[in-house]
């Protein structure tokens, strides 16, 4: 039987690694980490639809049901509190320089910025924050829909093979998704990051995830011989996948903004795999980066959503701290370090006990009904 997904390690340790990445895509460090650092946002992606919809597989599981309302209110207790407290250290500058505008806060607010902006107005990369949220409701949707109708259960005869509903309604929108990124990159250029930041292009990311996860929960023994038969071709798909990251960014890629985003869902789905199904992983990836390097970037993954929301900020006060106060240039790796450094201890602050808090009022009045 495959080990429950509650608190893993090793899954905490990818959430570490995504947040790593993003904030060397926004701290220069060297080119190649800023040029393929915008990948750590389709690994949390792929995390994120795992993690979430294994939730609600798990629920289905043990009661036969979903209470989809009481899903959304418990991811709601996990993402708008701290959302919302840390944005308004994020409108502080905008005031200051008289730039506010009530469009753009209240695009941010209603989470939909990626369609107004493209990226976010007060904060620029809660783009991505949306595109999460208008999934956490859409999951809920074809979840509830594929659990009434029974369609992990059912299948259609397509060329004299059964095929599973559920599975082709996946892969039916994987394959929309990515002819819509090539329509809209084709005959819409002018919407630029918008082609980047749409949630309608980029929830196939997210919905990956969700493919593992339906693998994981409801096909065990196959996923389990499929890996143990094929698990060294696939690192070397993983590998073949992401070796472009490096080396192209997105934005002026035409390949990576169509079936560059389908490379990485299908590498990083894969390293999930890995992660999910390798034995004794832990030991494996402690003796490739030491037992307290893991540790300390699991302790990152663990608040990696915080640390995700407030490093934008710490960016702009240590900007203005060096600019305007000390007025000295400071050496780029030092800069870096003490980014890095901030960002994840302030992310840690909230983490512990601004989250904390909101999770344990979350609990006392909507349990999760799993535990």
């Amino acid at each position: 039987m495959i080990q429950k997904v509650n608190r893993l390690r090793e899954l905490d340790f990818l959430r570490g690694i995504a947040i790593i990445l993003v904030l060397l895509r926004h701290q220069h460090l060297f080119q190649f980490t800023t040029e393929m650092g915008w990948i750590g946002v389709d690994l949390f992606f792929v995390l994120s639809g795992f993690l979430v919809s294994g939730l609600l597989f798990k629920e289905y599981l043990k009661f036969g049901n979903i209470k989809p309302g009481l899903f959304l209110i418990r991811r709601g207790f996990k993402i708008y509190p701290i959302y919302y407290l840390v944005y308004v250290l994020y409108l502080i500058p905008k005031i200051v320089k008289n730039q506010f505008e009530i469009k753009g806060f209240l695009a941010d607010m209603f989470f939909v910025q990626n369609y107004v902006w493209g990226w976010g107005w007060g904060y620029v990369a809660s783009w991505s924050l949306a595109v999460e949220e208008h999934f956490y409701f859409s999951l809920v949707v074809f979840l509830y829909l594929a659990f009434t109708k029974k369609w992990l259960h059912t299948s259609f005869n397509f060329l004299n093979k059964k095929v599973n509903y559920f599975q082709t309604a996946l892969v039916f929108i994987f394959l929309i998704c990515l002819l819509l990124r090539v329509y809209n990159n084709l005959y819409h250029p002018e919407y630029n990051e918008k082609n980047i930041t749409m949630t309608h292009l980029r929830i196939d990311s997210l919905l990956a995830g969700v493919f593992i996860s339906y693998l994981y929960y409801f096909k065990q023994n196959w996923l389990i011989n499929y890996f143990n038969r094929y698990k060294k071709g696939l690192f070397f798909i993983i590998v073949a996948l992401l070796s472009f990251t490096p080396f192209v960014d997105y934005d002026h890629s035409f390949f990576v903004r169509t079936i560059g985003f389908t490379m990485l869902y299908v590498a990083f789905g894969l390293l999930l795999i890995y992660f999910l199904l390798e034995k004794d992983i832990n030991k494996k990836i402690n003796f490739i980066f030491s037992n307290r390097i893991v540790n300390v970037i699991s302790k990152i993954g663990f608040s990696s959503y915080s640390i995700y929301l407030i490093h934008g900020f710490v960016g702009i006060v240590i900007s203005i701290f060096c600019n305007y106060i000390l007025k000295i240039e400071i050496n780029y790796i030092l800069l870096f370090a003490i980014n890095i450094i901030t960002s994840v201890l302030a992310g840690m602050f909230i983490t512990y006990y601004l989250e904390k808090y909101f999770l344990k009022i979350r609990d006392k009045y909507y349990p999760n009904r799993i535990n």
